[in-house]
């Protein structure tokens, strides 16, 4: 050893430790910054879906309803942020496809009831019944007394009604007597429904009378029935009830034979004004935050994730649908009007309500019938520690359904309903981000997991009853068309081995008649099953194209 240099001194221990250590950082360190960029990651979309939600449920969209310049600032909220994850406009106007939306009648500005001096609210206190005609008429009435050339009162306590009638053709018949009697107009007073479910009748096509008609609330009802003698003047216009919806469509082009169709509607029902609102009387905002915010939100994000990613087998066709609240008009529409035949789409997602995961309720996934790929793909993918609930059926009461009926595989997500849906209360605050990032990586690693398989197979699957206020035990086998406007219920698709098709009930059909009943609407159809059950016969009349044809049928 030289003088003046230091002693070298090697702890043989220590530097294995050292060596292991700094190998073991070596190997950690890959998974450590995927990890960190994850959480990174998790972050951006955490912060996206919560400034998407907060946006879309403010007051500043008031509730998003179709047709009102709500749904269009929505529409171009959505439109701008597709445009800013780089996917191309795939709508008729640039991200925008348009459609007409009809809605029956609306009581005009002109309409009017007078009585005693008394002007009435329209829509509240008095409402012209759908097979009124737009007339006037005045007269000084007595209570109890109908003569001809004068208005006639019909006090519906009266009336012998069996609790399985149908009160508007109840009302239809008394006024169509009175009219043939002489009476110049009809009031009816005294009826057992709400205003709320009356403006609903509006939306019901019937041919109308040749007197104006009109129905009024409890309050006038105690006015009509306390009075001796009373001066009237009504008049009944009614408005063209038309308006236009807006979907917003972008793509992702990666030059594939197949598309993949990621969707979700965004409107809502602004102040109840379609009076589907679940709030008696409530006419502030309803916000939707999870109806559907949460799942537009969710397709946004998706959007820029896809559109970043290296998953290319096939096309991506992202649509927010308006007009789902009323009946899926924007879907359906969509199918019929796409630029991209649904024959090529490989299959379709829908997310609706997405916002509430609840460890106790879960997740509810539909559709898994459409496809045989569908329920081993999922069980791979959904975390164990998620509660799930699955339903094979392809139709049910949301977008996915247009795409199932044209042959097209798909799988809905649903966390639930809640004690806001349909209400003011549906708010921002109250949504679990947290759940809905989960649900979304469920969604992207189906996306990814199908990237590296052929077009999946369409399987066809057992209908989904629509709810309604009857209860019934059996079932016809169509899925009716919610976008129908005119008499009868519209067939938009047979199920295979069920009553209609085994009878020969075609899609497009019309039904008028189901048995004994009549059927003028959807809620007459579903009236009509409640009174049959298994086993019972009867026959089913519709109208195909000019003609019509009755087919007995056995449930």
């Amino acid at each position: 050893m030289e003088p003046g240099l230091p002693a070298l001194s090697v702890d043989f221990k220590k530097s294995t430790t050292v060596k292991h250590t700094t190998c073991l950082l070596a190997l950690l360190l890959p998974f450590t910054t995927q990890l960190n960029a994850q959480k990174k990651a998790d972050r951006k979309t955490l912060g996206n879906l919560q400034t998407h939600i907060t946006y879309l449920a403010s007051d500043k969209l008031e509730g998003r309803r179709t047709g009102t310049p709500g749904e269009q600032l929505a529409a171009e909220y959505i439109a701008s942020q597709m445009k800013l994850a780089g996917l191309s406009p795939a709508g008729d106007s640039g991200y925008l496809q348009t459609f007409l939306v009809s809605e029956g009648k609306l009581i005009a500005t002109t309409s009017h009831l007078t009585v005693n001096r008394s002007t009435l609210t329209p829509g509240e206190q008095f409402i012209p019944l759908p097979f009124s005609a737009q007339k006037s008429a005045k007269g000084d009435v007595l209570p109890d007394v109908n003569e001809p050339d004068n208005i006639w009162l019909f006090n519906v306590k009266d009336f012998e009604m069996s609790p399985h009638a149908d009160p508007l053709e109840i009302y239809r018949q008394n006024a169509r007597e009175a009219a043939k009697a002489g009476a110049t107009g009809v009031i009816f007073y005294n009826g057992t429904e709400t205003p709320k479910e009356v403006q609903k009748w509006l939306s019901i096509p019937v041919e109308p009378l040749k007197i104006p008609v009109m129905w009024v609330n409890s309050e006038i009802s105690k006015v009509l029935d306390d009075a001796e003698d009373l001066r009237i003047d009504m008049q009944v216009d009614f408005a063209s009830g038309r308006r236009t919806g807006t979907n917003v469509v972008g793509h992702i082009d990666n030059k594939a034979a197949s598309t993949i169709v990621i969707g979700a509607h965004f409107d809502h029902l602004g102040h109840g004004e379609d009076h589907n609102s679940l709030a008696p009387n409530d006419q502030t905002i309803h916000h939707g935050a999870d109806d559907n915010a949460s799942g537009t939100a969710a397709l946004l994000e998706l959007a820029r994730q896809l559109k970043a990613s290296k998953l290319e087998k096939y096309n991506y066709l992202f649509v927010a649908f308006s007009g789902e609240e009323l009946g899926l008009f924007g879907s359906k529409y969509f199918t019929e009007h796409s630029t991209i035949p649904p024959s090529s789409f490989n299959y379709m997602i829908n997310m609706d309500m997405i916002g509430r995961l609840d460890p106790a309720k879960g997740l509810e996934v539909a559709g898994i019938g459409t496809s045989p790929v569908w329920p081993a793909l999922l069980q791979q993918t959904i975390p164990a520690s998620i509660r799930t609930t699955y339903d094979s059926s392809g139709t049910g009461p949301s977008d996915h359904t247009s795409f199932y009926l044209k042959n097209v595989p798909v799988l809905f997500f649903f966390t639930g309903t809640h004690s806001d849906y349909h209400k003011p209360s549906d708010e921002a605050a109250k949504i679990n981000y947290d759940g809905e990032l989960t649900v979304l990586k469920v969604v992207y690693e189906l996306v990814e997991k199908t990237n590296s398989m052929e077009k999946l197979a369409f399987t066809k699957t057992r209908d989904k009853q629509t709810s309604t206020s009857a209860r019934f035990t059996v079932t016809l086998g169509i899925m009716p068309d919610y976008t129908w406007q005119k008499p009868g219920v519209k067939v938009d698709g047979v199920s295979d081995n069920k009553p209609a098709s085994k009878a020969g009930i075609l899609a497009n059909d019309v039904i008028i008649e189901l048995g004994p009943h009549a059927i003028v609407n959807l809620e007459d159809y579903m009236q009509a099953l409640s009174g049959f059950k298994k086993g019972d016969k009867t026959t089913v009349k519709v109208r195909r194209e000019d003609s019509e044809k009755v087919f007995d049928i056995q449930f």
